[in-house]
């Protein structure tokens, strides 16, 4: 037996998981799905098969093709902390077999909430998020990305309310005498049918049930959100440019494989920026920013939609592959669209986070590599901003090397060749050598992908507008803060990056000239304002407590948790602050979605 993935118990001489037939009803009293899977495999397969599960309790496994006769497993009662519980079937030349299943309210991947939790305030609302290993708490699976599955599914909700998938809609009908209801009544039911015919891996699985409403912005894309009217009019309006980016997108990658690319404006509790998933793109509101710059995020998931999800990479220690690759794609796409102003600044911000991050890891430098060993560690804990701007940063190194034209014309390749595809650093880098012979020895190849920290021949933005920015945050330690004229074109771009590069030195009494002039406490782009408070908490500015509270409890992007968390409990070196973060936490820690709950539990298992 040997696994194929440090992250799952799928074994590599197992056939793989070609097709999984779902029904779902969602019971939002009980924050639980009653469910039944059809599973279909590879090739006939004989004695123990794995299967990954977490939280799930599995009432039947049978043969659909034999009466239902059922078929013998066992759910391990010892719980890995990270995988989860092994399913192991005996099967017996199956090529299918149906699994009927619950899931429990405390799945990793779904998060319900109730009616004060919304925007519209009226229904409740539930929606997944899988990546990277949280597929396994919605259905079992081979739960790596290293497999790849088409699926279809019908989902029995509420009749006031509607589900979205990321897969394509069937039809929308009244349950039938054929459907399954697990005993469960269907009056005031609906059935919702979607199917996925292109294989995916299980992460990018995705759903959302509630009182939805939506509005057309391309001949490809709607936005979709709670039937609020002026949310919805707001979405619409960020991002009306979406048309563009798809051809952009197509004009450097290729042809757009996925046929719709709509987008899901979630509620505030959503822990990303955005997800990825085909077809329908989930988002957190807080993108929505009134000046089209949060199209910059729809860019990062619109590109995705060539590398993460044709080509993906087949383990998460080869994360880079998916968001370094999308990470150049994106900048690229707005760079086209929005200009290089704007793409130079975004660079000029991932470097910064890129040094902070290595900087977090120095006690565990394994993560600063781009393919790293993560036998043992929760994908989740591994998240940084390593795989994303260091592998941004040795591609662009690859095409300053040969040449924009160049690599133009090897990524397309690259992308043509692959697509549908998991691979891993090794492949990539095989590929990269046949396609531009001699690359080895004009680029140190092992010391970019396996060696820690940054490589001295990664590049630092050097445009105007990016040092003027810097020079202005540096010459706060002479109590200089920018004028006037100096900032009257900023946006939150050109902000978050001034605040970011502030010395750590800097006073609290500056930290509060600076809201004075400014206002940005009460910023409306939550990238300003967490960036304000991160250092506002750092240089011990309690005056700002009640805002750091408010923006905690209001949203769960855990872009925005991550550092106002880690101020409060390591970079204040205040005892006062890790009461009140841990009061917060206790107050809205409901409100998160489990993997934000995680990450939070996290900070404060390592700092108190």
């Amino acid at each position: 037996m040997a696994p194929v993935d440090p992250h799952s118990f799928t074994d590599s001489t197992h056939p793989h998981t070609t097709h999984i037939s779902l029904t779902l009803y969602l019971d939002f009293l009980s924050s639980t799905i009653h469910a039944s899977a059809l599973f279909t495999l590879q090739n006939p397969h004989s004695g123990p098969f794995f299967l990954d599960t977490r939280s799930l309790s599995i009432n039947s496994i049978t043969d659909p093709q034999s009466n239902n006769t059922p078929i013998p497993f066992s759910l391990s009662q010892t719980i890995d902390p990270i995988k989860g519980s092994k399913l192991t079937l005996t099967l017996s030349n199956h090529t299918s077999f149906l699994i009927n299943y619950t899931t429990s309210p405390s799945s990793s991947a779904l998060q319900w909430l109730l009616p004060p939790q919304t925007f519209n305030k009226k229904h409740p609302f539930v929606y997944t998020q899988c990546q990277a290993i949280h597929a396994r708490s919605v259905f079992p699976c081979q739960d790596t990305p290293a497999i790849r599955v088409s699926y279809s599914a019908k989902l029995n909700i509420p009749t006031e309310l509607t589900a979205v998938m990321a897969a394509k809609h069937v039809l929308r009908r009244v349950p039938v005498d054929d459907d399954e209801f697990f005993g469960n009544s269907t009056k005031g039911r609906v059935v919702e049918e979607f199917v996925m015919e292109l294989p995916v891996p299980p992460y990018l699985f995705a759903f959302a049930v509630g009182e939805l409403d939506n509005r057309e912005v391309g001949p490809r894309t709607r936005v979709y959100a709670e039937a609020v009217p002026k949310l919805l009019d707001s979405a619409a309006k960020e991002f009306d440019g979406t048309e563009d980016m798809i051809r952009e997108g197509e004009r450097l990658f290729g042809s757009y494989e996925w046929e719709r690319f709509d987008l899901l404006v979630l509620p505030p509790s959503f822990p990303y920026g955005g997800m990825e998933n085909p077809r329908m793109v989930f988002l957190t509101p807080t993108v929505i920013k009134g000046d089209a710059t949060g199209a910059q995020v729809v860019a990062h998931e619109l590109a995705h939609s060539w590398t993460g999800n044709l080509i993906t990479n087949k383990t998460n220690e080869h994360f880079w592959l998916n968001e370094g690759f999308t990470t150049y794609a994106e900048r690229r796409i707005v760079e086209a669209v929005q200009g290089e102003k704007r793409a130079t600044l975004n660079i000029g911000i991932g470097w910064r986070g890129l040094n902070e991050d290595v900087e977090r890891f120095k006690d565990n430098l394994e993560l600063t590599k781009l393919k790293n060993n993560q036998e043992g560690i929760d994908p989740d804990d591994a998240y940084s901003q390593v795989p994303y701007e260091k592998g941004f940063q040795f591609l662009l190194r690859i095409e300053r090397e040969i040449g924009r034209p160049a690599f133009d014309e090897f990524l397309k390749k690259y992308i043509a060749t692959f697509k549908f595809k998991s691979i891993d650093t090794e492949t990539f880098l095989d590929f990269l050598k046949a396609n531009i012979p001699g690359i080895e020895n004009q680029i140190d190849l092992v010391l970019w992908t396996e060696g820690t920290g940054i490589p001295s021949d990664a590049y630092e933005p050097d445009s105007s507008v990016y040092k003027t920015i810097v020079s202005l945050a540096n010459e706060s330690v002479n109590g200089r803060m920018p004028g006037d004229d100096e900032i009257a074109e900023w946006q939150g771009q050109e902000w978050e990056l001034y605040l970011d590069n502030l010395p750590k030195s800097i006073e609290a009494s500056q930290i509060a000239a600076l809201d004075a002039r400014y206002k940005l406490s009460e910023s409306k782009d939550y990238e300003v304002k967490v960036s304000f408070l991160q250092r506002a908490i750092s240089c011990g500015c309690k005056a700002y407590h009640s805002e750091v509270e408010r923006t905690l409890k209001e949203v769960g992007r855990m872009k925005y948790l991550r550092p106002l968390y880690t101020a409060l409990v390591k970079d204040s070196g205040n005892e006062d602050d890790k009461v009140f973060a841990k009061r917060l936490f206790s107050e809205a820690r409901e409100c998160y979605h489990p993997i934000a709950q995680g990450v939070v539990e996290a900070i404060f298992a390592k700092h108190m």
